[in-house]
């Protein structure tokens, strides 16, 4: 139960009146400076009620949700800031703010967070991404669950501030990753609801002009993608949704790339593929999940040195919650450059823990993920634990436990563009089982300090608070 009195509460209830007038005076063609919430405090969401003692399919702090949405963070090495946005609540009007922020990594601060928009839902599926362009300019994609609600675009109006920003495009699209392909523009995969969900791409030399969407995969009930760019590569992993259950019943791994800003796509091996793909039984099939019976659950996409893909998933046996459609196993598949290699990595105790898998330059593997139980056992998230493998997921050190919350769970680690090693992983809590207050935390590259973004910031800024746990493993 959230208590009125708290100071949290008091500091989003009291924006309740500025944000009506941001998101009606942001509508306008012109720039528009942006109001300062007073700290940072994250969304509660759930969906899926279960009539039993896990009470929904999934829920928790969801400010960074969902694992479809990339990128939350950008490190800017110009300004030596890590960039980055999340679904911040407003339990007064029970809707979420798109919110934009950083973490100055010359003093250790981080400023008051700025409120881009009253999104007028509480549906964290609309939660925004980031990229930052070649000339240092932020865009933030709103995005809207279905087409009940728009979505927007908007530009920082100095480069790498978060002053003010103006709205460059009013449009619907949902589970939108801008990628930023050096010396061509944007290329944007993204989502369109249309009797399920189907993936699509866009792209544009400015973020201003947009090419029509082009679809890529509608594959029955639909498809749920995760993806990735790195220099001209971007590249996605999806799924497929089967009737007549769909996405309760998503199954199968499959995997697309393009290196000529979507001209041609193609499997890993670099043949091309014609798309749209309609049918399970298509050429970017990686694995045959359906006929194993087994449910699968996307976790991050990473390259290694070579730029060969890996991808991180979960597999599980139904979409309810509690242990009777465990094991939930995370896997990994790596593609060598001739065939894809499975291996296990970890179980966990939910379809919707959600991690992030680091590729770092010596080759070595980590994860940080809540494989843990935490505080609410069989809920979304639990406790974010440290991984690492030297042999390309072969074999797996338990690092650390990164939190121990007698509370609430952590879930959605994400993992920022070009991640600062003090600045590595950034993931919200929560409650699995009632509505709760959330904090947002990061860590760095090595677990040793875990910090919690302040819900109140006196001055111009404040340094996060280091967060102390139990040590052990």
């Amino acid at each position: 139960m959230r208590n009125p009195m708290s100071p949290r509460f008091r500091i989003v209830a009291s924006l309740s009146a500025v944000v009506i007038g941001i998101a009606a005076a942001a509508s306008a063609a012109e720039p528009q400076p942006l109001t300062r919430a007073e700290g940072y405090v994250g969304c509660w969401y759930s969906i899926g009620k279960t009539n039993d003692e896990y009470k929904y399919k999934y829920s928790g702090g969801m400010a960074t949700y969902p694992q479809q949405h990339a990128p939350f963070a950008v490190y800017d090495k110009t300004s030596n800031k890590t960039f980055f946005v999340y679904g911040g609540a407003d339990p007064a009007r029970k809707s979420i703010l798109h919110m934009v922020s950083y973490y100055d990594h010359a003093t250790g601060a981080v400023p008051k967070p700025a409120i881009l928009l009253d999104k007028q839902t509480n549906d964290a599926h609309d939660n925004p991404t980031l990229q930052i362009d070649e000339s240092g300019r932020l865009w933030i994609f709103s995005n809207s669950h279905g087409t009940a609600r728009p979505s927007f675009i908007h530009r920082s109006v100095e480069p790498r501030s978060i002053d003010a920003f103006e709205r460059v495009l009013e449009s619907n699209f949902s589970y939108g990753d801008p990628w930023v392909v050096p010396g061509r523009g944007f290329l944007f995969p993204h989502t369109k609801y249309a009797s399920g969900r189907a993936l699509r791409f866009m792209t544009s030399p400015d973020g201003r002009t947009w090419s029509e969407p082009l679809p890529m995969v509608k594959i029955d009930m639909g498809d749920y993608q995760i993806t990735w760019g790195r220099g001209g590569t971007v590249a996605s992993a999806f799924d497929f949704h089967p009737k007549p259950l769909g996405l309760d019943a998503r199954t199968n791994l499959y995997y697309l790339q393009t290196r000529d800003f979507g001209a041609t796509w193609t499997t890993a091996a670099g043949a091309p593929v014609k798309l749209p793909l309609l049918q399970p039984d298509n050429p970017a099939l990686v694995r045959d999940f359906q006929a194993e019976k087994k449910l699968v659950y996307l976790k991050d996409l990473n390259f290694d040195a070579d730029g060969r893909p890996v991808v991180m998933f979960l597999t599980s046996k139904g979409h309810e919650p509690g242990p009777r459609n465990g094991p939930h196993e995370w896997s990994t598949a790596r593609w060598t450059g001739a065939e894809w290699v499975f291996r296990p990595f970890t179980t966990s105790d939910h379809n919707y823990d959600h991690g992030s898998l680091y590729i770092e330059p010596d080759g070595l593997w980590r994860v940080i993920a809540p494989t843990d139980p935490g505080a609410q056992p069989f809920g979304t998230g639990g406790d974010m634990v440290m991984w690492t493998s030297a042999d390309q997921g072969a074999t797996w050190t338990r690092v650390k436990r990164l939190t121990h919350d007698p509370r609430r769970n952590h879930s959605y680690a994400r993992r920022p563009v070009n991640a600062h090693p003090d600045f590595y992983a950034l993931w919200a809590d929560g409650d699995a089982r009632a509505p709760s207050e959330s904090r947002l935390y990061f860590t760095d590259k090595l677990g040793a300090h875990v910090r919690r973004l302040p819900d109140h910031v006196s001055g111009d800024s404040a340094r996060p608070e280091a967060i102390v746990y139990e040590t052990g493993n």
